[in-house]
């Protein structure tokens, strides 16, 4: 069987955690993310109030320029509602992974069927009100789903969904892709230089697979090292993956 080209291989590029509370840091991830790739292969995942304090309003001038990214044609992800988890968990491995995965952003980890479809629709009628055309898909909050979310995934209507090894169409259950993420974590100073080892040893990986997902946070912009070391990761998955869309998984 011939070798894949660099044409059929995927890169996947997403700024996370989109909205007017981190207007300043998402405008800096798409810059040195637009070094790489043209505006329209960089998916921006909405947030539509994070942790209650950032509502997306319609008419703002935030809106405005999340309408003008969707009319140059970036897909644009409902990433949860608050982006906060206020729920209890049962469970050891909901509780690890509220835990350990996430500091408390895992919205959707312990949401009952019945919140995370009135969620997932809200969000949904928001985003696409104010950016004129239909969410590419919905993606969780830390990557992060209970069984609730799971659920209502396909009963929203999302044809892309992603996870931290996997995208797939919630719709059909067809799996898209498989491939670890590559993301950066800031929250501590153990986390950036784990993430900065990960970023070393995880691109020569992707650079194999078909497809390569990278992920990046506005938290990012904060550690200078990590800029420097998405920037050098992004160009070495570049060299053999092209910037792609997350529809070109569905018309594949």
């Amino acid at each position: 069987m011939p070798s894949e080209t660099k044409s059929e291989r995927r890169l996947f590029l997403s700024v996370h955690d989109v909205g007017p509370k981190f207007e300043d840091s998402v405008d800096r991830l798409r810059d040195l993310l637009g070094r790489h790739a043209p505006d329209d292969r960089i998916a921006l995942l909405v947030v539509p109030n994070h942790w209650g304090q950032a509502p997306l309003v319609r008419g703002s001038a935030f809106s405005t320029k999340l309408r003008r990214w969707a009319d140059a044609g970036a897909e644009l992800f409902v990433h949860g509602w608050f982006h906060r988890d206020d729920s209890v968990h049962s469970g050891r491995a909901a509780q690890l992974k509220a835990r350990h995965m996430t500091a408390g952003e895992g919205e959707f980890l312990g949401l009952s069927y019945t919140d995370a479809l009135r969620r997932m629709r809200d969000g949904r009628h928001l985003i696409e009100d104010i950016a004129g055309r239909a969410a590419a898909g919905f993606i969780a909050p830390a990557w992060l789903y209970g069984a609730g979310a799971d659920a209502a995934l396909a009963e929203a209507g999302f044809e892309i969904a992603e996870n931290h090894r996997r995208v797939w169409n919630p719709v059909t259950g067809q799996v898209l892709a498989r491939d670890p993420v590559l993301t950066w974590a800031s929250r501590s100073r153990a986390r950036i230089l784990s993430s900065l080892a990960v970023a070393q040893l995880l691109p020569p990986v992707l650079r194999r697979l078909p497809t390569a997902r990278i992920g990046v946070h506005p938290g990012d912009v904060t550690v200078p090292a990590l800029l420097t070391s998405i920037d050098r990761a992004v160009a070495r998955v570049r060299r053999t993956h092209s910037p792609a869309r997350y529809a070109d998984l569905l018309a594949a």
